[in-house]
């Protein structure tokens, strides 16, 4: 078979929007196409879901544009279509998992079950995990520890996308992570953020739509400003908060790839190239709740907390204070009635390739 086309292949029709689908519609596409691919069937449906989530979430960046990118390295064999990870080293609350070069959502929803598994025997677990991949978005796991009666926590490291502080060439990922933990009556709180000023996922969004990007996002290839996604693409994006950024995205790296004996910096691939091995680690924690306090009076401790915070005097122009995690709850309320808009050239990528491996469009 031939190479996959590169994610930033131009496909006539950018910029248009159509009707929304609904996430069912979506959920099924994807998992058609992964099973095509080779993916057994419930990591088909896997895979499937944390790519609609995050549309769904309203994190197109890491939604089911991604499809395919992960399905060009799969046919490479850069990616393991049958996911058998190895556990290296138990330690009871602390393991070691060799992912083997697997899918990174599989992967990861391994190590962070294992994590709640072993919080619940030992008050706090945690897996280091080596030789996976892109697994989309953090929160999707981190979630489940919540839902679990759990803090979660789930690092990972990524291809390089800046520069460090000072300098000029990219040699660090965005090295994302992920802190969720249940609140009582309200939705989980949720905090799922990259290092940069902006996740480079949503480079590829702007592309999409055929809209600018802006200032502050990327530089150029000469670390001049840039407002054009692709010139961004190209070039360095930005780290958020300056070089504090820089130095979390560094520290992610420690926890994720050095910690696990996987690959770091400069030597980690992503999702954006179809051929060589990622080697990105993670690093999956799980604190029980319970061992600390009674369940209960933690949730009332956190409606509490989100309560008081709602209740501050608000600037001028701000309508309701919302806590992290309440955009996403509200997001995925909407979507699921009123389902999910993909830009015009989304679909016709996707359908181009579904009509390549004998799957049925989308539209």
């Amino acid at each position: 078979m031939r190479p996959w086309p590169a994610p930033a292949a131009t496909v006539a029709g950018a910029g248009g929007v159509i009707t929304p689908f609904p996430l069912e519609r979506l959920r099924a596409f994807a998992r058609d196409a992964y099973l095509a691919l080779g993916l057994p069937d419930t990591d088909a449906v896997l895979v499937a879901d944390t790519l609609v989530q995050a549309d769904a979430w309203g994190h197109a960046s890491h939604g089911i544009m991604r499809t395919f990118w992960y399905g060009a390295r799969i046919e490479t064999g850069a990616m393991a279509a049958v996911t058998t990870p190895e556990w290296l080293t138990d330690a009871g609350g602390l393991a070691v998992l060799d992912g083997h070069d697997g899918v990174g959502q599989v992967v990861a929803e391994r190590a962070m079950a294992s994590a709640i598994e072993r919080a619940k025997r030992h008050g706090i677990g945690a897996v280091a995990v080596r030789a996976s991949g892109h697994f989309g978005t953090a929160m999707y796991f981190t979630r489940t520890a919540a839902e679990a009666g759990c803090i979660g926590f789930l690092s990972t490291n990524a291809s390089p996308a800046m520069a460090p502080w000072g300098g000029r060439e990219k040699r660090v990922g965005t090295n994302p992570w992920s802190i969720a933990a249940p609140a009582g009556a309200y939705p989980p709180v949720m905090l799922d953020l990259a290092n940069t000023a902006v996740a480079r996922g949503k480079l590829y969004v702007a592309r999409q739509r055929g809209e600018a990007i802006p200032e502050g996002w990327a530089i150029d290839e000469r670390g001049r400003a840039t407002t054009d996604p692709e010139t961004g693409i190209a070039g360095t994006i930005l780290p958020m908060a300056g070089h504090k950024g820089y130095a979390i995205a560094m520290a992610m790296d420690v926890l994720s790839g050095v910690l696990s004996g996987g690959a770091f910096g400069a030597a980690v691939v992503g999702p954006y190239r179809a051929e060589a091995r990622s080697g990105a680690g993670h690093l999956a924690l799980a604190i029980d709740i319970a061992a600390c306090r009674p369940l209960a009076a933690f949730e009332a401790d956190m409606e509490a907390l989100i309560r008081d915070l709602k209740a501050t005097p608000r600037a001028v122009g701000v309508e309701e204070i919302l806590y992290p995690g309440e955009p996403e709850a509200r997001a995925a309320e909407r979507a699921a009635v009123h389902g999910v808009a993909l830009p015009e050239r989304t679909v016709e990528e996707l359908n181009a390739h579904a009509r390549r491996i004998g799957v049925a469009e989308l539209a």
